[in-house]
């Protein structure tokens, strides 16, 4: 089994930054992809930034030169840094991890979340 934590959300002002982690534990081999998702309410799931394992990126137009995916491969851990942040970027952030387990086994885990509120 696989766990991912993730830490870091809060509060902060419009402006302001935060620094997402996420940590992934358990029967783990490799990760493949790991990537941040967030869910502002009443709304659906939405992609914001991902990362492979050699470190090639993409994120959602919404956050491009605001926000900066990271991996520490030795550690099993991503982050997420979101500077500049908007009231628009309020959500729960979930991370997500394709997991290698061995054996050519690969799934798909998600961590818990943590809640990001953006004040105006």
């Amino acid at each position: 089994q696989v766990q991912l934590v993730e830490s870091g959300g809060g509060l902060v002002q419009a402006g302001g930054s935060l620094r997402l982690s996420c940590a992934a534990s358990g029967n783990i081999f490799s990760i493949n992809v790991i990537a941040w998702y967030r869910q502002a309410p009443g709304k659906q799931r939405e992609l914001v930034a991902a990362i492979t394992r050699g470190d090639s990126t993409n994120y959602v137009d919404s956050v491009k030169g605001r926000f900066a995916i990271s991996r520490d491969n030795a550690k099993n851990t991503v982050f997420l840094q979101m500077n500049s942040l908007k009231p628009e970027d309020t959500a729960v952030y979930y991370c997500n991890a394709d997991v290698n387990t061995g054996w050519g086994i690969s799934n798909d885990y998600w961590g818990q979340g943590t809640q990001v509120t953006v004040s105006s």
